[in-house]
């Protein structure tokens, strides 16, 4: 038994104590799923249960883990900083966060200038939109139907109504929401000239990650400039090299405004999330730079874990790992879909994946019969039909078969599955980030 389990007779009685202490709703939801997790051991790409269950991880958390779980670059960033560093003041200039803002800056599509530090993706998203109302002096926001872009105050209304409407979330009329691929319902929002910016993941998560037709995002970010508002690109989840390019919209050619990364930056190891904008869209840093006061935004030590992560990523190694991996699950999941035509749609932009079953549920069977092979995959919060898949970006070929050989046997099993699945108070199954 796990020492972290020393306080408890049992791993049940762990999870009762989490029901009656934590959080009963979703403690429940995952027993009920048949993915009884609770992670002791991790190492690398793998997850250990405190049951000594051993799993491949390509769900990453949503791509925290890029680099794997206690990256051992990451953790030595970690360790040396704290020798000399704590979080900082965030009242002062800093040597940690300046050397992270330069270089992100440095890396960053064209256009963009500065960098505003939060500690998280919510945070970060909620500066965005801050930062849009203030530079364009309109308040409306347009984002993405089913879409997530967190829970804060107003990154949860941009996204889908569950969220926004579970904490009465503030003035909904000022939040539109369009189909994702319909230009011509993306210019009809415009089309009033009252929109702040429109806010996009570049291939929406939760949504069980649709690809962006040719042209959709072009042509918003087109539309964007006809009328006014401002582009925002969530790039926490598929930016960081995920894509084959280390942020998502330069796979598509888009110059975004403002783009939000976050999750993958911490290393999975110190919070860090980050909003680079451009000089139009940061005029209140030269006009009142206490617009966002942020105590753990842009920590000392997290800014060294992000800066290790960032020199990591845009290595050559680290880009040619990627291209590699891409080509195997690209080839492997085509044979795969030839033999089991279960497997209804693979959507995959570089190691951003997302596997569509024949079964409004099938993505969520998969889940289960994947967790019981060893494999640890999640399905889409807002489409149970599609399993999101994110393998690291330095899997090591081995691993990589060893996961797309228990796919391919978990698909046998999982397309003969009909049964209901667990939801949450009218959530879809598993509605999560």
């Amino acid at each position: 038994m796990a020492e972290e389990l020393i306080a408890f007779p049992s791993k049940a009685e762990m999870l009762d104590r989490s029901r009656q202490f934590w959080n009963p709703d979703k403690t429940q939801f995952w027993v009920d799923s048949g993915v009884p997790l609770v992670i002791d051991r991790r190492e690398g790409y793998f997850i250990y249960d405190v049951g000594g269950k051993r799993l491949i991880d390509v769900h990453l958390n949503g791509g925290t883990y890029n680099l794997g779980h206690r990256n051992p670059e990451v953790t030595a960033a970690v360790t040396a900083a704290m020798q000399r560093f704590d979080i900082g003041n965030h009242h002062f200039p800093s040597l940690a966060r300046t050397a992270l803002a330069e270089a992100l800056v440095n890396t960053a599509p064209p256009g963009l200038a500065k960098v505003v530090f939060g500690s998280g993706g919510g945070e970060a998203i909620d500066i965005a939109l801050k930062t849009a109302r203030h530079a364009t002096k309109k308040r409306r926001i347009v984002s993405v139907a089913k879409a997530y872009h967190g829970h804060t105050g107003l990154a949860v209304a941009t996204g889908d109504d569950r969220f926004a409407t579970l904490f009465l979330a503030d003035r909904p009329d000022e939040f539109t929401h369009v189909p994702f691929n319909d230009l011509a319902a993306m210019e009809d929002a415009l089309r009033g000239r009252d929109v702040a910016a429109v806010i996009m993941e570049t291939i929406p998560a939760t949504y069980g990650f649709p690809l962006p037709a040719p042209g959709y995002l072009e042509g918003t970010k087109k539309l964007c400039e006809r009328y006014g508002a401002l582009y925002i690109a969530d790039e926490v989840q598929t930016g960081l090299g995920r894509t084959g390019r280390l942020w998502g919209v330069e796979t598509f050619g888009v110059k975004p405004d403002i783009l939000v990364t976050g999750k993958g930056l911490s290393g999975g190891i110190y919070p860090i999330a980050a909003t680079v904008i451009s000089d139009r869209a940061g005029v209140w840093l030269r006009e009142y730079g206490w617009g966002h006061v942020s105590t753990f935004g842009g920590s000392e030590l997290g800014c060294r874990v992000a800066q290790t992560v960032l020199d990591i990523t845009t290595r050559a190694s680290t880009r040619e790992s990627v291209q590699r991996l891409t080509d195997t699950f690209a080839g492997r999941l085509a044979e795969i879909a030839h033999r089991n035509p279960y497997l209804d749609q693979i959507r995959q932009c570089g190691l951003v994946i997302g596997l569509k079953v024949d079964h409004p549920n099938g993505g969520v069977y998969l889940q289960q019969e994947l967790f019981e092979r060893g494999v640890w995959a999640i399905a889409s919060g807002f489409e149970s039909s599609v399993l999101q898949f994110k393998p690291g970006l330095l899997l090591a070929p081995d691993d990589a078969d060893l996961v797309l050989d228990r796919l391919e046997a978990a698909l046998d099993r999982a397309k003969d599955i009909d049964r209901p699945v667990p939801s949450r108070h009218g959530a879809p199954a598993a509605a999560r980030r």
